[in-house]
């Protein structure tokens, strides 16, 4: 009887964990957070680079010097 109720706690604590009621899923940083619930809740794995390039974000930094003739400008 008490094997049948170890297992049953085991089998319950797994499950729990599974879950994310004992340890959470998602992330605590809202960035990598949005991501993850994006990724899991409608499988669209192009939104991060489209939001990027709706926002700009990957752009290059016009503020980095280049070289140019030898020179930086």
């Amino acid at each position: 009887m008490r094997n049948r109720l170890y297992i049953g706690v085991l089998l319950l604590i797994g499950t729990l964990g599974q879950l994310g009621c004992i340890v959470p899923i998602w992330s605590s940083s809202p960035d990598v957070r949005a991501r993850q619930l994006i990724f899991q809740s409608e499988s669209y794995r192009q939104i991060p680079e489209i939001w990027e390039r709706t926002w700009g974000l990957d752009m290059p930094d016009v503020a980095t010097p280049y070289r140019t003739h030898g020179g930086v400008i």
